[in-house]
């Protein structure tokens, strides 16, 4: 692995299948690959972080294009694991008058055998950030401790931890995903989280100033609450400001939420302040609207700090 890294992410690989069509009609589909921490892993990445990634990928025909696409994405993948499974896939159907239609074929897929043995000290201590979400202690039972496993290590090796519940409830019971966040909460320092999607349900508080004061208490020093068109409000070191959300025509916002956390974690990495991150995440994810596909469309370095300039001056 590299000797040191911006961030660390853990968590899912999938392959896409992407149509413009209906899938009842389509006869052909996109090829690329997605997930949610990974969509956060190549977005810090076209920023220019240091990202390593902890997966298992299956030994199928898609195990090449999976592993030269991460090389190629300046991904860190000596600790992705190969093994005698398959790779989760998700198809779907991104249609001009903004239907979609969506699925899934990842049980028992290969990243589902994550477990506390792909999770080592060494590994942990040489990031800045470690990252999961709660789609990854969705995946199986080894996953989520695997996850508890280097949030603990993280805590004694200084390292912040990231966390984003996404609660989804085609993965998981409301009650287990409850439980999920809480057995990790005392380790996080950066919590990112919708409003809507995670805090009404998880919490049962919709207001962005009551979460943050919620997880305040909890002892989670950085909150960053994700408000859709609202814009995104971020609560630091007493401070409670709101971000607005910026005005562009949207095309496809799958995996915003997901870009979002990348451009914000880049930015805490290379020594912004939350605020100052958030805006930034804010372009990133902006920007990702504005075409078709969760990582396709992640714009580059270049791009996004051209407008975050823009916005400064």
């Amino acid at each position: 692995m590299t000797d040191n890294l911006d961030i660390l992410a853990i968590g899912e690989s999938l392959i896409e299948l992407s149509s413009r069509e209906s899938l009842t009609f389509t006869e052909s589909f996109d090829k690329y690959y997605g997930g949610d921490v990974l969509n956060t892993a190549v977005a810090a990445a076209r920023l220019g972080s240091r990202v390593g990634f902890i997966t298992k990928v299956g030994n199928d025909y898609f195990k090449d294009f999976l592993m030269d696409s991460w090389q190629a994405e300046n991904l860190d993948i000596s600790n992705v694991k190969i093994v005698d499974s398959y790779n989760g896939v998700y198809i779907i159907s991104r249609q001009p008058d903004g239907k979609k239609e969506l699925m899934y074929y990842r049980k028992k897929s290969a990243a589902t055998m994550i477990t506390t043995d792909d999770i080592s000290e060494d590994i942990i201590e040489k990031a800045s950030i470690i990252y999961t979400t709660g789609i990854t202690q969705s995946l199986s039972s080894s996953a989520r401790s695997a996850v508890k496993k280097a949030f603990s290590i993280a805590g004694e090796k200084e390292c912040m931890v990231a966390y984003d519940p996404n609660y989804i409830d085609r993965t998981w019971d409301i009650e287990e995903a409850k439980e999920a966040m809480e057995e990790v909460i005392e380790y996080v320092d950066i919590i990112i989280l919708s409003n809507v999607h995670d805090a009404e349900k998880l919490l049962d508080i919709s207001s962005p100033d009551k979460i943050i004061k919620c997880f305040w208490d909890r002892g989670v020093s950085m909150v960053a609450v994700k408000m859709g068109q609202a814009g995104c409000v971020i609560g630091y070191n007493g401070e409670i400001s709101s971000i607005p959300r910026r005005d562009v025509v949207m095309v496809d916002p799958t995996g915003a939420g997901d870009t979002f956390n990348g451009g914000f974690l880049h930015g805490i990495s290379k020594g912004y302040t939350p605020f100052e991150a958030a805006k930034l995440a804010s372009i990133v994810a902006s920007e990702q609207t504005k075409g078709l596909g969760a990582i396709k469309s992640i714009p580059y370095k270049d791009q996004v700090f051209a407008e975050f300039k823009r916005g400064e001056g």
